[in-house]
């Protein structure tokens, strides 16, 4: 009886230690860092109008206009790393006056940044900008301004980027590299490339602010971009300046706004005219262009949504 007594304690101790130096359970384990934080905006607008022996007259028309607006941005100790890919299209098809594009655009920035202080980064940032297809001066049909690949812009600048806060980011890169790319030769000179020139290139300083804020439904964000090329006319600044803001009315149903301003002196897209109003012709026969501000705004109730 003594020997059963004694086993059955020798086992009793003997779980007793076991369970002791059991691990915590599953639900006390710590949950694994996150360093990557995405996001998805979709955004989609359309209307159509119909007319049948309309007295009052006019044409009837559909109307498509279509965002995307992805940012993947990754965050580990020194390191930030800050993605954004941005697709635009937008067409108006008039019965009466044919096709036209209203938006066509491919925006991809990247970011690296290291820190080197409080709020202050070294950083190497990077962009790329075309179009999907093909753009016509007025309608489908008259002569061509754009293309895929023409224009397309590719930078990459190493400088130094602060940011105050969350929703404020100011980068200063005193020395970036852009190549202007125009596949089309009958383009070129549009852009300022030479008639054999596939590519040009330039080299100059670049400052990017990039702003947002968010109260409740309302969103706004805006990107500023300003160059000057070391290398041809440092004093003319050429300007990038997009804002995209957002008034959700539902989960699914928002106000959308959304303008771009370009200012780039190499782009001779206006024709010149003298004081009586006539346009002026140069040598070789053709119409002068010059350069000019160029301003596009698209508004409407879209279906919003963000992943």
């Amino acid at each position: 009886m003594k020997k059963i007594l004694a086993t059955v304690l020798l086992l009793l101790c003997a779980a007793a230690m076991y369970a002791q130096e059991q691990p915590a359970s599953d639900s006390a384990a710590v949950e694994k860092p996150k360093y990557w934080n995405t996001s998805l905006l979709t955004q989609l607008g359309f209307s159509q109008v119909s007319l049948i022996d309309w007295a009052a007259g006019g044409f009837g028309s559909v109307s498509l206009n279509s965002y995307l607006d992805f940012k993947a941005n990754y965050a580990k100790k020194k390191s930030i790393w800050e993605n954004r890919a941005q697709f635009g299209y937008g067409f108006i098809q008039n019965m009466g006056e044919g096709f036209k594009k209203s938006d066509d655009r491919i925006i991809i920035d990247s970011k690296y940044g290291y820190k080197a202080a409080e709020k202050l980064y070294f950083s190497v940032i990077y962009n790329f900008r075309t179009q999907f297809t093909t753009g016509y001066k007025d309608k489908k049909g008259s002569p061509i301004v754009s293309n895929f690949f023409s224009p397309a812009y590719t930078s990459l600048g190493f400088g130094i980027s602060y940011t105050p806060s969350p929703n404020l980011s100011i980068n200063f890169a005193p020395l970036t590299s852009n190549l202007v790319i125009v596949q089309d030769a009958d383009l070129r000179s549009l852009y300022g490339n030479a008639p054999d020139q596939y590519v040009r290139y330039e080299l100059g300083a670049q400052v990017k602010v990039d702003a947002s804020v968010k109260i409740e439904d309302f969103k706004a964000n805006t990107t500023l971009t300003l160059f000057s090329d070391y290398l041809n006319k440092p004093l003319n600044i050429k300007v990038n300046w997009d804002v995209n803001i957002t008034a959700q009315l539902t989960k699914f149903l928002g106000v959308t706004l959304r303008t771009y301003l370009i200012y780039d002196d190499t782009i001779k897209h206006i024709d010149k005219l003298d004081a009586a109003g006539n346009p002026v012709i140069g040598e070789d026969g053709k119409v002068v262009k010059i350069p000019g501000v160029q301003f596009k705004e698209i508004s409407g109730l879209s279906f919003t949504y963000t992943f």
